[in-house]
Order: C-alpha cells, then structure tokens, then sequence
C-alpha cells in the first residue's frame, strides 16, 4: 500500500512520520525525497533526502527515474521511483512525505494510494514552528507562508486530513487510517 503524507511546511510531517514509523515497528517504509537544496544542519545523505544538484535532478527527469517532482520555493523535490517499487513488490507499506503539487501527480498516477493531508492547528502556529526552528532566513519563512496557504486550499482533495496540534493524537490517528486502509 502507498501513504502520501502531505502539509505545508511546519506542519509537523516529518515529526508524525518519524513517530508513525516507529509504531509500525518496521511494518512501513520511508521512500527518501531526493532535493535540489542545501541540506539542514542535523540532516543525513540518503536518511533525510538525497541532496543532489540542479543538473543530476534533470538527468533523473529525463532518464524516467522520478515518480513524482515539483518545484517547491526555489529548489526541487521528488521520489525516486525504483526503491517504492522494490517495497511494494516486497508488499510493505510505503511512505511518501511529499508536498500538495507531488500529492497530486501521485492521485493522477496511483489513484489507489492513501493520501493524508497533515494540517497545522492554525496558520499562526504554523508561523511560530518556522521561525522557532532556525533554519530559514524572513525571506524563506515569508515565502514558506505564502505557499502554506495555498497548500492548505488543497487539503480537501485528500482522503483524511490529519491537524497536527497534539503529537501523540495526530500519531494514532494516522495509524489508524492506515490500518483501516489495509482493511478495505
């Protein structure tokens, strides 16, 4: 089975995942986003993202390697699509943490896929996770905003949306959906 958790940025997805995956106890699988940016003091090659230039990102387009891209601010984002494949063979389920413009190429491509929209308690909380993190410049943090609000225009082309205010709550509730999912 295929998850897309998608949010804007300060949402907490990666945080919900992290604590999803650890639950799941190796019962999913985290497909790593491959980005043009500059990788976050703390990150890890091919753990966090595959950080990759401008150049070997459009080499991958072309050769047919992504599942998914976007462009996300300045820099791009996406899946590389042999090691969700390999996991779906092998019949796990597999994790996409992917923003709303890959949320929806994956419902165009893989319509059958879980899509969880991870949502921040309000757009003033959301503000204070970004600049309480450090890592973007007023610049960034104004343009990751701009773009939250559209983002959250979409969350209602999702299948469940998720507010992440209490971490634990967000936590069960996204175990729930996918195992109802597997249910189904």
């Amino acid at each position: 089975m295929l998850v897309v958790l998608s949010g804007p940025s300060g949402s907490g997805k990666d945080t919900v995942l992290k604590a999803v995956l650890k639950r799941l106890d190796g019962g999913g699988f985290l497909s790593v986003s491959m980005t043009t940016r500059r990788m976050r003091e703390g990150e890890q090659e091919g753990v966090d993202y595959f950080f990759v230039s401008r150049e070997q990102f459009q080499k991958n387009i072309d050769d047919d390697l992504m599942l998914e891209y976007a462009k996300y601010g300045s820099n791009y984002y996406g899946t590389p699509v042999g090691p969700v494949r390999d996991m779906l063979a092998q019949g796990k389920t597999v994790f996409l943490n992917i923003e709303v413009q890959g949320g929806a190429n994956i419902r165009r491509l893989m319509p059958e896929a879980v899509q969880i929209f991870i949502a921040p308690p309000s757009v003033e909380e959301l503000e204070r996770r970004l600049r309480t993190r450090g890592t973007e410049d007023e610049e960034t943090i104004l343009q990751r905003m701009k773009i939250a609000e559209d983002e959250m225009k979409h969350s209602s082309e999702y299948d469940y949306i998720v507010v992440n205010d209490v971490l634990g709550d967000a936590v069960d509730e996204v175990i729930k959906i996918v195992n109802k999912s597997k249910n189904m």
